[in-house]
This record gives C-alpha cells, structure tokens and sequence, in this order.
C-alpha cells in the first residue's frame, strides 16, 4: 500500500524516535512511504533546498496518489493539519494517531468525516498496531 506518513517538522520535533518507528514498521510491512524522509533527524537540511512552491507540489501529488494518509498528530502543525484537510477532501482515507495525555485539535476531534479516524496511544508498539489495523480495514 502507499501511504503518506504525515508529521510534524517545523512545529517540533519532540516524538521524531516514534515516527521513525511507526515508518520503520511499516516499511518492513512491505508498505510505499515516500514521505519516510520525514522521520529522519536531518529533514530540516535536506528540506530546506526546497522552494515552499516545490513542497507543496510534491506533497500534493503525494497525497494524491496515495492509498491513505497516517498522521501522528501530537505535535500542532499547520502543514500536518492542511494535509489532513486536503487527503479527506478528496476522498482519501485519514488516521490521526496521537500520544493519549496529548490535546488534539478541535477541528481534527470534532470532524465527522466517515473516512477520518482518530486514536490515542500509549506506547510506540500499540500505535503501530493501530496503524496496521486501519491499513488492514482499507
């Protein structure tokens, strides 16, 4: 399956070891994440010789060919949170896991959307479970 993994970066990279595991999981799963250069320590460098024009083009065109968006949402960031709105605008099945003493946003928590699914968790191991379990219902 090809999924976008969304996370933050410029907003805080406090959990950067989970997403790491969370991709690395599911990598070994056999799953396409052309977003895994996110989760590594050094995306700041290589991002930054981008054009905002060129990421924007680049995540859009990711999400568009994707089979569902997971995004680790316990850090606030406004691009994680655009891309949410963007993937289930256009059809695209979304879950956005997030460490259970963490608030989420209003507008991720009070979304109807069929296609979105939110869940807490503890430890990295169960939000890889729940990761798995949502790319196994699609």
């Amino acid at each position: 399956m090809n999924i976008y993994f969304a996370c933050s970066i410029t907003g805080g990279r406090e959990f950067e070891s989970t997403y790491q595991e969370i991709v690395a999981a599911l990598i070994k799963d056999g799953h396409q994440i052309p977003t895994s250069h996110l989760v590594l320590s050094d995306v700041m460098e290589n991002e930054r010789e981008l054009t905002p024009e060129e990421v924007y083009e680049r995540d859009v065109n990711w999400i568009k060919n994707c089979d569902v968006l997971i995004a680790e949402v316990s850090t606030p960031s406004h691009g994680v949170g655009y891309e949410i709105g963007f993937a289930l605008n256009i059809g695209k099945p979304v879950l956005c896991m997030h460490q259970k003493e963490r608030k989420v946003s209003k507008m991720i928590t009070g979304n109807q959307d069929a296609a979105l699914v939110i869940q807490a968790y503890e430890t990295v191991e169960e939000a890889i479970l729940q990761a798995r379990s949502f790319i196994a219902s699609q």
